[in-house]
């Protein structure tokens, strides 16, 4: 979260607050801040630049958190409930800050939030703080700790969102490695779903939906057994 003096710079009273979905080794992990003096935790998020593509400003305040590009972004829900950043917490993170009391006003306003869920492979992102927060890091998705305002209801929204996108969308495609097994992207569709998917089907489902192109057994010293080795199809094929 980064404030200028004011609201000068910014859309009004509008912010946006992304749950970035981590996976790696079969684990599904949160991305989340801690705030310095007041140790609450929170999604991050941002305000939105005057004249900024709401989307561009998505990817912008990831890129600050993760120094990544080309992070995968879906604008899900839009958080509008009038008491959603008026509770006494507020206060406590407010006086914890170093800003003015001009820049405290100006977020103590009805803020009405844009939502957005980002993938991406965890392992080799470089998380950066900024001036505001005293810790960064991935957190188990069956472990989440209580959030500031309404994040752990925005972290739910995301979860069931991204679910049903799985049989919408190519979601594997931005947390899984180039080339994997069919078994391999099984397991990252019963993380998310948090249930066992019967291997058949999902198989069926997955090849009907012509997103992946298989490209040659993977070697193990019992070529008889390999599993094939899939990958997803770029746009151009």
């Amino acid at each position: 979260m980064t404030v200028k003096k004011g609201n000068l710079g910014y859309s009004p009273e509008v912010s946006i607050d992304c749950v970035v979905f981590g996976f790696h080794e079969n684990e599904l992990k949160i991305l989340l801040l801690e705030f310095i003096n007041s140790g609450f935790m929170a999604l991050p998020g941002g305000f939105i630049l005057e004249n900024e593509d709401l989307d561009f400003a998505a990817k912008r305040i990831l890129e600050e958190r993760t120094s990544a590009k080309d992070i995968f972004l879906q604008q899900f829900e839009v958080f509008g409930d009038p008491n959603r950043t008026k509770t006494k917490n507020l206060e406590i993170l407010l006086n914890g800050l170093d800003i003015k009391e001009e820049e405290k006003e100006y977020m103590r306003k009805r803020f009405i939030s844009i939502g957005y869920y980002a993938l991406i492979d965890y392992t080799g992102i470089k998380l950066n703080l900024d001036a505001f927060s005293s810790n960064i890091g991935w957190y188990d998705i069956n472990n989440i700790p209580q959030l500031l305002h309404d994040h752990n209801l925005i972290i739910k929204r995301a979860l069931e969102t991204l679910q049903l996108d799985l049989n919408k969308k190519p979601i594997g495609q931005n947390l899984m490695p180039e080339q994997f097994t069919m078994k391999e992207l099984q397991n990252l569709h019963e993380v998310i779903l948090g249930k066992k998917l019967a291997r058949t089907n999902f198989q069926r489902k997955i090849l009907s939906l012509d997103i992946l192109e298989r490209i040659e057994k993977k070697y193990t010293g019992k070529a008889h057994k390999a599993p094939f080795l899939y990958r997803f199809k770029t746009k151009e094929e």
